[in-house]
């Protein structure tokens, strides 16, 4: 069975640094999804730009948290239900069309009380769902690391081509989603994640990056490619 990877760059729309990174490193031929924050400031210029690209799939990155903590009560599944929907309407209102698939900033949709919900209401709308069970999940490509009291640690070698190598090699058979959050520095970026986006970027762009993909028979492919590749396990079957 042949190798698929989605590399998905998450807070399309954060900062006018992250759209920059996040389309330079599609134009690399790298990232072909993204996933976008609608209620950021440069989320009408994201939405603008991926016109542009109508090779990059864009999807919605749920917000319901910011670095202070949760937005809205988590354990309120109708609420939650609620700023979704809201959220998934401004995001088609942007695009211009539907969304590709779906995640959540920290992951959100995967608490216990809340991953169930998630799973049943992408799969009424025919999303993808991060971590939902159709593709694996890789977040090896990140650049810091967590102590016992969630303290965050610089960590630039997990970003570093070489690892990025290593995460690739081993990959299983199948669709693996590997998340990523390119940028260039620029001011309007807040936050405690910034200088480690740069990184990832230069080694998103690095030419090195495409001959092991080569080397490896690795097919970078988007979300909008999922139901082709099941018609062709269905036809090989």
């Amino acid at each position: 069975m042949t190798r698929y990877l989605v590399v998905n760059a998450d807070d399309f729309g954060y900062a006018a640094g992250v759209n920059a990174g996040i389309i330079a490193a599609h134009e690399q031929g790298v990232v072909l999804s993204t996933s976008l924050m609608v209620d950021m400031p440069r989320a009408a210029e994201a939405a603008a730009l991926a016109k542009h690209y109508p090779g990059l799939g864009v999807g919605l990155h749920f917000t319901a948290t910011d670095q202070t903590g949760p937005l809205l009560d988590l354990m309120d599944v109708a609420a939650v239900a609620k700023e979704l929907l809201r959220q998934y309407q401004r995001c088609t209102e942007l695009l211009g069309r539907l969304p590709t698939h779906l995640d959540s900033h920290h992951h959100v949709h995967l608490r216990k009380e809340l991953k169930p919900f998630f799973i049943e209401w992408a799969g009424e709308r025919g999303l993808h769902l991060r971590d939902g069970g159709v593709s694996l999940y890789n977040g090896g490509f990140y650049g810091q690391w967590y102590d016992e009291e969630w303290i965050p640690h610089h960590a630039p070698e997990f970003i570093s081509l070489n690892n990025l190598e290593k995460l690739l090699d081993a990959l299983p058979e199948g669709v693996t989603e590997l998340a990523c959050h390119p940028a260039y520095v620029t001011p309007d970026l807040e936050s405690s994640y910034a200088a480690e986006r740069e990184i990832e970027l230069a080694t998103l762009l690095n030419p090195r990056l495409l001959e092991v993909l080569r080397e490896l028979n690795i097919i970078v492919i988007n979300f909008t490619h999922l139901p082709t590749i099941e018609e062709q396990k269905y036809v090989a079957a």
